[in-house]
């Protein structure tokens, strides 16, 4: 609550996730609570990561006060009093957080509480060290200076320095988890999916190699993990005879676990044939059975 022109916020998991691990140090955290006032969680996996480091209580003020003009001003009027969205809310989140608790076999708050199940992605090992103490990061990334950039930058678009400006009052159009023209990169854009659907529908074979050259160019871009990783050629070649043969090194691949009725039965079988005939293991159909 205390951001303002000259006060740019900390983002809530970070400071939760610092005081926590700093108590830890100290010996003290078994002597105190942590409750995250804070206007960033507004989705479930914000609460369950704030929860899985250390939050023992959050007020998610902002999350209530959109709700609150909603229902005055916004598409709930007439629909909902303030009190009755207010309890939507929290009992949607209760439930999410519960079903996200639950695929890692914890039925309790207490027990998913500073539990940290998670694996950090793009951020760098001295900076999880610190922060977010013994959460495993593979990849390395960005650390507190760059965190402390984006929050400027956020905290800039907040307060113009140009006061007759009005970027202030327009919210972004989002596309953290959908595309949205002039926001994040998504692999799924209308580009490829256009190339695709153009494939199959008209069967298309020039359609669906320059779908295959879109999806192919994700591996030099650094936008995924794979774009980031390069082979490491050594320059004496490595003798045949201590080399795994190719037929020892299928034998540990296997196909994703795909649920019986998610995909047809030809697809199923497909992929079960495919497997047999390399020598690899096929795990479709889990999840029922056909008993036709």
């Amino acid at each position: 609550r205390g951001a303002d022109s000259k006060h740019a916020p900390i983002p809530s998991l970070l400071a939760t996730a610092g005081v926590h691990h700093h108590l830890i140090r100290e010996g003290l955290r078994t002597q105190t609570g942590l409750v995250v006032e804070s206007g960033e969680p507004r989705e479930v996996s914000h609460f369950a990561l704030l929860f899985g480091y250390g939050a023992g209580a959050v007020n998610p003020y902002l999350a209530f006060d959109t709700l609150a003009g909603l229902v005055r001003e916004g598409p709930l009027v007439h629909t909902l009093d303030i009190a009755s969205a207010e309890k939507n809310f929290i009992k949607a989140i209760r439930k999410g957080v519960i079903k996200t608790m639950s695929k890692m076999g914890i039925s309790t708050l207490q027990g998913y509480r500073g539990a940290q199940i998670f694996e950090a992605v793009g951020l760098s090992q001295e900076f999880v060290n610190r922060h977010f103490t013994w959460t495993t990061t593979r990849i390395g990334g960005i650390g507190i200076t760059e965190i402390q950039e984006e929050s400027q930058k956020r905290q800039q678009l907040a307060y113009p320095a140009t006061p007759m400006t009005n970027s202030h009052q327009e919210l972004p159009p989002g596309g953290q988890y959908q595309w949205r023209e002039g926001s994040e990169y998504h692999m799924w854009n209308p580009n490829a999916i256009a190339k695709l659907q153009d494939a199959v529908r008209t069967n298309n074979p020039k359609s669906f190699e320059e779908f295959t050259a879109i999806c192919n160019r994700e591996n030099k871009s650094q936008y995924t993990i794979r774009g980031l990783l390069d082979f490491n050629k050594s320059g004496d070649p490595v003798p045949l005879d201590e080399v795994e043969p190719a037929s020892a090194i299928l034998t540990r691949f296997a196909t994703g676990a795909v649920s019986l009725g998610s995909i047809s039965r030809e697809a199923h079988e497909t992929m079960a044939i495919a497997m047999n005939r390399i020598g690899a293991r096929s795990n479709t159909g889990e999840g029922g059975e056909d008993y036709n």
